[in-house]
């Protein structure tokens, strides 16, 4: 029998000079970051989708119930019905309703009022009943606590004091009449 003149395994592995260990602690921290940023970048998208959808549908029974008199609370109870997506929802949205007047327009301000868990007071929105056939805008704030808040796309968003990200949907109706 021939014996041969190969080094065993464990021999050859204890004779390389980590040029793959150097290698692998580099990139293993840059690709750990780019997953974490894909999975965060996900599930705020299903979380904003998720929100549009709900609005959508909330606003289509507001235009099918000619008669009733909407309430911000009715409103948000029946989005967060709609949106099982988001913990504490009720909580967390805040809605803005105002009439626009489609032949005078003026841009509805730019900067959603939402939500504050580091703050105390609630701060106020603007929630005006629509009369018989005027434009209404409707305008959904919700904040959410990200999953990975100091890794990944949570860092490079905007957060409230409480480390609380902003998602809006915005969506427009004419009232109509009785």
């Amino acid at each position: 029998m021939r014996h041969s003149k190969r080094p065993s395994l464990l021999r050859r592995f204890l004779n390389e000079d980590g040029n793959a260990t150097v290698e692998f602690a580099l990139m293993v921290p840059v690709l750990l970051i780019s997953l974490i940023g894909a999975a965060e970048i996900g599930i705020m998208t299903l979380r904003h989708s998720m929100l549009e959808r709900a609005l959508d549908l909330t606003v289509r029974d507001v235009r099918l119930s000619t008669g009733v008199v909407w309430e911000h609370d009715d409103l948000r109870d029946s989005i967060c019905d709609r949106l099982d997506i988001i913990p504490n929802c009720s909580e967390n949205l805040k809605l803005e309703m105002q009439r626009t007047d489609p032949r005078n327009w003026t841009y509805v301000d730019t900067s959603p009022t939402c939500t504050d868990r580091s703050e105390d007071t609630d701060s106020e929105t603007t929630f005006e009943a629509g009369r018989d056939n005027e434009l209404m805008m409707l305008r959904a704030c919700i904040k959410y606590e990200p999953f990975y808040p100091t890794t990944g796309l949570a860092p490079y968003l905007t957060q409230d004091n409480a480390g609380d990200i902003a998602i809006v949907a915005k969506s427009a109706f004419v009232q109509e009449p009785k």
